[in-house]
């Protein structure tokens, strides 16, 4: 992240869309919040009403503590005047003009030529002032849209899936483009996708959303290892979301029962589970481990046999469905190429599965 100071941006609203209201409260400060969800959740929608594109029926939203909305006080800042700068899915360039006023449009009036040669500069499109959109690649296009949002030097930049329509090769350049950018700005970026690699890639903190809802805010790992919710755990890839029922408590562990098979798990931060309770776990694909040894030989807790029914290669990865012997649920294992052949997973498939306690996540199965 920046060493820069940048702007804190508080944001609460509540927008009816049809039927569907969405509801938002987040704080987000220099670096990358990313809005994550699927398609309809409200991400869109959320940065046009920062940018003043759309009014909120209520709510706040402040730029280091100074309104650019407030429905109660009734302030609600033209786009132009807000210190922000969006870049939507459709880029929105003018096609009868050159790359060159596309980035002057709107533009601090003290830039010129320079600014423009700057810009280009740094996103490695020197020498095309004079060409249009039209002759433009869809990356190129892409960096055009950039370099005119940030010639509006607004310290809030707003990034609509920017990425969505460019080959993977493009996404891969303009996404560490824009790390670079993060890192040299102090800029706070409010960047929206439904790519899961892409938030994992760029956030540094993640909001989840779905139908309108805020389901969880923080720390990019802290939702990725810590969902508070199965709708969490599912969204953000969690391939193992089971049902289970706290059998006791030890301190800052759990016992838990799942499909017969007693499991240890740590007590999550905050929570108070007690026997008898109903809850979900969350055990990512990648954090289960295959044992050769017997659960016997293990004389440890979270293990079982299980047998490989289905094997998926995608190349850097193969993705194991593995059926319990015994008590215990059906599993989705993923193991990186050389563990698969090291381990020599194509010709045995007779397994003990290990669940690490510390990578059997604890959910409350009732949404928050």
């Amino acid at each position: 992240m920046s060493d820069h100071d940048g702007p804190s941006l508080a944001v609460e609203f509540e927008r009816r869309i049809g039927a569907q209201t969405i509801a938002l409260r987040l704080d987000a400060g220099p670096g990358i919040t990313v809005l994550f969800g699927p398609s309809g959740a409200g991400k869109s929608v959320t940065l046009r009403v920062i940018a003043g594109l759309l009014r909120a029926d209520s709510g706040r939203i402040d730029i280091d503590g100074t309104p650019i909305f407030d429905s109660r006080q009734g302030i609600d800042l033209k786009p132009h005047r807000r210190p922000v700068a969006y870049v939507p899915q459709s880029y929105g360039l003018f096609p009868n003009m050159s790359v060159a006023g596309n980035i002057l449009f709107g533009a601090d009036p003290r830039d010129g030529p320079a600014t423009v040669q700057r810009l280009l500069g740094q996103l490695g499109m020197g020498g095309f002032e004079d060409r249009k959109p039209p002759t433009l690649s869809g990356g190129q296009q892409q960096r055009v849209a950039l370099a005119r949002a940030l010639a509006r030097r607004a310290p809030v930049l707003l990034l609509d899936e920017p990425f969505s329509a460019l080959d993977e090769n493009l996404r891969e350049e303009l996404r560490r483009e824009l790390l670079r950018l993060r890192a040299e700005s102090g800029l706070t970026i409010v960047f929206v996708t439904h790519d899961l690699r892409e938030a994992h890639l760029l956030a540094d903190r993640l909001a989840v959303l779905d139908d309108g809802k805020l389901l969880q805010f923080g720390p990019r790992e802290d939702v990725f290892q810590h969902p508070v919710h199965a709708r969490v755990a599912e969204l953000t890839g969690v391939a193992n979301v089971l049902a289970a029922t706290v059998v006791a408590t030890m301190g800052e562990m759990l016992e838990v029962e799942c499909d017969g098979l007693k499991l240890k798990a740590r007590q999550p931060a905050g929570a108070t589970f007690e026997a008898g309770d109903t809850v979900d776990i969350a055990v990512r694909a990648e954090r289960v481990n295959l044992r050769r040894r017997t659960p016997e030989e293990l004389e440890g807790a979270n293990v079982m046999r299980g047998h490989v029914v289905e094997d998926f290669g995608y190349g850097s990865v193969h993705r194991l469905a593995i059926e319990p012997e015994g008590p215990g649920p059906r599993l989705t294992v993923e193991l990186a190429a050389r563990p698969y052949e090291v381990l020599d997973v194509a010709h045995h498939r007779d397994w003990t599965v290990e669940l690490p306690a510390d990578d059997t996540h604890v959910m409350s199965r009732a949404a928050p």
